[in-house]
């Protein structure tokens, strides 16, 4: 029967005598809550990985990578420099067989010699530097024999490698559009240098094309909650698929927000149309002109260290952090701040490079550009918008959550004991606006005063046992620019 005070595991009619006392961790919890935020790596895998294909494995290091997915595939690439770069979260990974009807891209070196005197070839592949010895008299065939069975000596690497008549070919391991971004190149630092009496000449081949089907990721992790998705895949349809499951799960019945990172290779002209066909506010992409990796890469690094920092707080730019495991484009393939300024408008994010050859960011846009009418609309340019708002929502829901967790509703002005388990609508909102001073203390939240001015909690007119609220939040911004004027006086 009823009580003035209730009881969860004490029932009010005992009649053995003696003393009852319950354990209740419902006021426990002080301060904010902890948001669970994990990693999920797709991508391509080897047969020669033990994983089964779409099938979820956390995966806590590189070489773990490599076992699972195959040694030198673009997962395993993709997972040793995002762990190199983000240390700590929760990573998983997703393996999905190559496209049966899909094209390995390929790539040529040409050798000319021979060699008129000895030195050491700076062959770099993904930007890892593959050292080729060469004698005083080498041919080119000889060069071209040299530098194929460093490549496939090279376990690790994305490609393999096969020679005829001074010409070395690259074959991708997997089948993809993805793979066609494999870098290539000779000397990537000033002091590298061939051997004297060689060229080498570096062509694209094959053009690689079909990716696998992200549906299937989808459907794979239908029941899962991943914050942050890393792709190697940019092509549209498959961008579209997973943008719109991430749209659905950012709604208010699912709430499992997440965000894609992907990255892109072209030019100025080829990266504003990618960027400009896409507008969601739950993707973002990094543009990089003739990178020395592949834009897979970029994204792994990209996604890792976002995630990472934003984990810390959501609120706080990301401009400068460095990208660790990324080499820069040549100084002539870097975009200049008018290019990059035009490139955030078409939903590209940019990096810069510091004066010692680090790549770092600059600033993280989503694709999110225009509204439903086709309106610019800058409500959801930044990342760290969506973050900082998705995390209020997690935290004034489990406030409620926390507070009320098998509560009676009443209205306002009821005289009930206080210690009986009751809600109110006034009851919520002192909830609300407790959570919302948090939020300020911790630098994400600013003008509390006019928070609690339009805080509106309501009981609902159709559903008696349901409280309505228009939460009103006033998000901290991030310090991008400074502009001044200095009116010198003589």
């Amino acid at each position: 029967m009823p009580d003035n005070i209730i009881f969860n595991t004490i029932p009010t009619d005992i009649r053995t005598p003696g003393q009852y006392v319950e354990i209740d961790n419902s006021k426990a919890l002080r301060g904010l809550p902890s948001l669970n935020r994990r990693i999920l790596v797709v991508g391509n895998k080897l047969p020669t990985g033990t994983a089964a294909p779409l099938t979820l494995y956390r995966v806590n290091s590189g070489d773990e990578g490599a076992t699972l997915f195959g040694r030198g595939s673009v997962l395993h690439e993709m997972l040793r420099l995002a762990r190199r770069a983000n240390k700590t979260s929760d990573i998983w990974a997703l393996g999905v067989e190559d496209l049966a009807a899909g094209v390995a891209a390929t790539k040529t070196i040409t050798v000319t010699g021979p060699a008129a005197a000895a030195g050491t070839i700076a062959l770099y592949i993904n930007g890892q530097k593959l050292s080729v010895g060469v004698a005083a008299g080498d041919t080119a065939t000889a060069v071209a024999t040299a530098i194929a069975a460093v490549v496939n000596g090279y376990q690790n690497g994305p490609v393999t490698a096969s020679t005829a008549a001074g010409v070395v070919t690259l074959t991708a391991r997997h089948k993809g559009a993805f793979t066609q971004g494999i870098g290539v190149l000779v000397n990537f630092y000033d002091d590298e240098t061939l051997p004297a009496g060689l060229v080498l000449e570096i062509a694209n081949g094959v053009t690689g094309t079909g990716n696998p089907d992200a549906a299937d990721v989808v459907a794979a992790i239908s029941d899962e909650w991943f914050y942050t998705i890393i792709s190697p895949w940019s092509d549209s349809a498959n961008m579209a698929i997973i943008e719109a499951e991430l749209d659905s799960r950012f709604g208010g019945m699912d709430m499992r927000t997440g965000h894609l990172f992907t990255g892109m290779a072209g030019t100025h002209a080829q990266l504003t149309t990618y960027g400009s066909a896409r507008n969601n506010e739950h993707s973002s992409f990094i543009g990089v002109k003739n990178p020395p990796q592949a834009p897979y890469l970029w994204a792994a690094v990209h996604g890792a260290v976002v995630e990472f920092n934003g984990a810390i707080d959501p609120a706080r730019p990301f401009q400068t952090l460095d990208l660790p495991g990324l080499l820069p484009p040549s100084p002539k393939d870097r975009f200049r701040r008018e290019e990059r300024h035009l490139l955030l408008h078409d939903g590209c994010s940019t990096f810069t490079v510091s004066q010692d050859g680090i790549v770092q960011i600059e600033r993280v846009v989503t694709t999110y550009q225009t509204n439903a009418w086709g309106i610019e609309d800058v409500s959801y340019l930044d990342v760290e918008t969506v973050w900082t708002a998705d995390y209020m929502r997690y935290a004034f829901r489990t406030a409620v959550a926390t507070n009320f967790p098998r509560h009676k509703l009443a209205d306002d002005g009821t005289d009930f004991d206080p210690a009986q388990p009751i809600a109110t609508p006034s009851m919520i909102a002192g909830v609300l606006i407790a959570t919302a001073k948090s939020l300020e203390k911790a630098g994400l939240l600013e003008n509390f005063e006019d928070f609690k001015k339009n805080l509106i909690v309501q009981r609902s007119m159709v559903d008696r046992d349901r409280v309505n609220a228009v939460i009103p939040p006033d998000l901290v911004n991030q310090f991008r620019v400074f502009a001044g004027s200095i009116q010198f006086i003589l």
